[in-house]
């Protein structure tokens, strides 16, 4: 059965993959070549057989218990009304199936070869380091609600900083143009508009909780390397229900006391983030065909357990 498309640009990353294998969805964009068709029988059936290997990690450790969400309890879905409605409408009907092919195209790159990855990994850091000193140093009630520590992710991409670049990474490192782009966005709405950055927390965040494990997965899969080896970035050990926490999320989003304006504003700001993030993937130096094939590779080996 065909799954719904992406219902916000949030979950357009973590989606869009696992959407186009179950949908038989089989053309994917390469940013200035067209679009590169492969055979219906073959992109289906290896998604699906990539998204069903990597959406368990059977070698994970167990996660302890560190937070229960205080809105375990909600009756209805917080999804359904309020800034959070405005958000996933505002997002999804502004998004055309080529902008959420431009990010599997661009995902695929990514995991194509280490060095696409660690580019990739490298501009994420840039951007949330500029995400989390404004959530920081921000005195907005509207971000200081939506702050919560587990999300927070420059820890995690620190430990892949140093595994592909070495403990001296920080003198190695340096933003692309994509990247920089980004981070002047973030920069210029933390001092001029701050409760903007609720967009950009909207966008990254609830995409990396949601489809974290998958890509994590993918990347691990396609270059071959051993689980958590420079993918701590898509691990959330303080989120033990991932559901339970971006519902509380949504509901204190749905609290917030914004004007219609701002709330129409957020929404802006969260189609604006989407198209900055397809710049990033858009950069990357690979081939997605490399990656899937790889990733079909692995695969069949699991299936005929070839170790």
């Amino acid at each position: 059965m065909c799954r719904r498309r992406p219902t916000s640009a949030a979950l357009a990353i973590a989606f869009a993959v696992a959407h186009q294998a179950s949908c038989g969805v089989d053309a994917f964009v390469a940013p200035g070549a067209g679009i590169a068709t492969l055979p219906p029988s073959f992109s289906s059936r290896l998604l699906a057989s990539v998204e069903d290997a990597t959406v368990t990690d059977s070698n994970a450790a167990p996660i302890e218990e560190k937070r229960e969400p205080t809105s375990a309890g909600i009756s209805e879905n917080p999804r359904k009304a309020g800034l959070a409605l405005m958000l996933d409408d505002g997002t999804r009907k502004s998004h055309s199936m080529a902008e959420n092919t431009a990010f599997v195209s661009g995902f695929f790159k990514g995991i194509a070869t280490q060095s696409a990855f660690a580019n990739l990994v490298t501009s994420l850091y840039f951007v949330y380091q500029a995400m989390e000193n404004e959530f920081e140093n921000s005195s907005d009630a509207s971000v200081k609600a939506l702050d919560y520590s587990e999300l927070r992710r420059v820890n995690t991409l620190e430990k892949d900083m140093e595994f592909f670049y070495g403990p001296e990474w920080a003198s190695i490192i340096a933003p692309s143009a994509a990247a920089k782009r980004y981070v002047a966005r973030i920069q210029e709405t933390g001092k001029s508009e701050p409760e903007l950055l609720i967009a950009h927390q909207y966008t990254r965040y609830l995409g990396d909780l949601f489809g974290g494990q998958m890509m994590g997965g993918m990347a691990s899969k396609s270059l071959g390397l051993e689980p958590g080896q420079g993918t701590s970035f898509y691990q959330f050990d303080d989120i033990t229900d991932a559901k339970a926490f971006i519902d509380e999320w949504y509901t204190n989003l749905n609290e917030l006391d914004l004007t219609s304006k701002q709330k129409e504003a957020i929404v802006d700001e969260a189609n604006l983030v989407f198209a900055l993030n397809i710049e990033i993937l858009e950069e990357l130096e690979g081939s997605p065909f490399k990656a899937m094939l790889m990733l079909a590779i692995s695969a069949f080996k699991e299936k005929i357990g070839f170790q």
